[in-house]
């Protein structure tokens, strides 16, 4: 269940609002009050019956105590009424468990709804929360020109996958050979640069964010998938490793956040934050021809998670902090991007509240996704049954769970190489980076 019984009971117009604001099947809130109502119906009548059975069962221990044959009418009357009973009882029990496999069904498609500050539309109303950094253009004035027509004289950046040829980066023809499109190969400096970002976004988020590194498995079962809204929603977007039943993950966040499915934190181990790298791995990715160039819609890419419990009066500035968390790193990237607070309709099934990060590429002079921080509110934690006490011996209470990119690697690399880009075609390297690299330029083979 994700949305909750007792919620729907008290809030049916707000959840089914919910539902209709992110574009989702608002019937199904009908569907699940209506299979809720027989479900009580059903147990009420199991509970009458199971009442009767008891009574028939005392009356028979005593008609027998009052000297009635065992064999006798009375007794004999008695105990088919008790067999009648017991018949209708698994009738019910059978009839209670298909209600209430349907009405978990039904909850769990049922999404969570958005935030009352997030706005209602699709990605036309997203608002920009704020901008970051200098929007360099595609068309670059050259350095120490001089003369009439200086200021004519002019270079033009190019697009990442351009510029990763002529460094010669990575390899996407190389990579579909081997597993097919939307597969890189990073080779040589390509491969140093992945190794480099992975390293940078969690030395700091561990040293200086206070996040616990987790190295998870890259695939997960069924129960881990559903339990952060993965199933029924997205299954047309993971991979299936069929014989086994195991999915690879599209995120960090699956294995992660299930690490507490099933557990209760106590009153003083709230906040935990991990931090995580993980592959990832999206079927849909390049649909449609969209974006196919490069590696801004890849079927496997690089990314460091950040996955929050918090307390729920905590959640929502948690939220802003791990935001602030991965802008940071864009900044110290020297990369100008802009901040979006996503509306109903562009911001996913299982989100409350959603910001996107989105950095500047100026060969191509685009936006680009580079990461997406959402809180969840109690939505997962209701799936995976994960708790907290707010004082020792309270009565556990639902967490509320956050994530977020820290950050996704394919598209930061092409704002890199987009930003810092020269005439020669060299690259100059962000200064975070260097030391792992070894250098400050990266420069075409001779």
């Amino acid at each position: 269940m994700s949305v909750g019984l007792q919620r729907l009971r008290e809030e049916p117009e707000v959840i089914r609002k919910g539902a209709l604001d992110k574009g989702e099947d608002a019937t199904l809130v009908d569907a699940a009050l209506a299979l809720d109502a027989r479900r009580r119906v059903l147990l009420g009548e199991a509970d009458a019956r199971k009442a009767e059975r008891n009574t028939v069962s005392r009356q028979i221990g005593e008609a027998i105590k009052g000297g009635a044959a065992a064999g006798g009418p009375e007794v004999a009357a008695l105990r088919a009424a008790s067999v009648a009973a017991g018949e209708r009882i698994s009738a019910l029990d059978v009839e209670i468990g298909r209600v209430d496999a349907e009405l978990e069904d039904a909850l769990l498609r049922i999404p969570n709804p958005a935030d009352p500050d997030v706005p209602v539309g699709d990605a036309d109303s997203n608002v920009t929360v704020r901008t970051w950094g200098e929007l360099l253009p595609r068309l670059q004035p050259v350095a120490g020109e001089v003369g009439a027509d200086a200021s004519t004289a002019t270079w033009e950046r190019r697009p990442h996958w351009d510029v990763a040829e002529r460094l010669r980066i990575f390899e996407l023809e190389r990579g579909a050979k081997i597993a097919g499109s939307g597969f890189p190969v990073y080779r040589g400096a390509g491969a140093g640069l992945q190794r480099a970002l992975i390293d940078f976004f969690l030395t700091v988020h561990i040293r200086e964010n206070g996040f616990t590194e987790i190295w998870p498995p890259a695939v997960v079962n069924a129960a881990s998938a559903r339990g952060t809204g993965q199933i029924p929603d997205k299954e047309d977007q993971m991979y299936v490793a069929t014989r086994d039943e195991l999915y690879l993950v599209p995120t960090a966040e699956v294995p992660v956040t299930n690490l507490h499915r099933d557990e209760i934190f106590e009153a003083d181990e709230l906040p935990v934050r991990y931090a995580a790298y993980s592959p990832c791995f999206r079927r849909e990715a390049g649909a449609a021809g969209k974006d196919t160039r490069g590696i801004l819609r890849v079927h496997q890419f690089d990314k460091v998670e950040m996955v929050l419990f918090e307390k729920p009066d905590a959640s929502a500035e948690a939220l802003e902090w791990m935001v602030g968390r991965a802008e940071d790193l864009l900044r110290r990237l020297g990369l100008a991007y802009r901040v979006l607070l996503m509306a109903t309709r562009d911001m996913g099934f299982v989100q409350a509240k959603k910001y996107d990060l989105e950095v500047w590429a100026p060969g191509v002079e685009r936006w680009l996704e580079v990461s997406s921080c959402s809180n969840f509110r109690d939505y997962q934690a209701r799936r995976m049954a994960i708790r907290h006490r707010s004082a020792p011996g309270a009565r556990p209470e639902l967490v509320h769970t956050l994530n977020g990119s820290g950050l996704a690697l394919p598209r930061v690399v092409a704002a890199i190489l987009e930003t810092y880009q020269d005439p020669d075609g060299s690259v100059r390297v962000p200064g975070p980076l260097q030391a792992s690299l070894g250098t400050d330029v990266l420069r075409p083979p001779a």
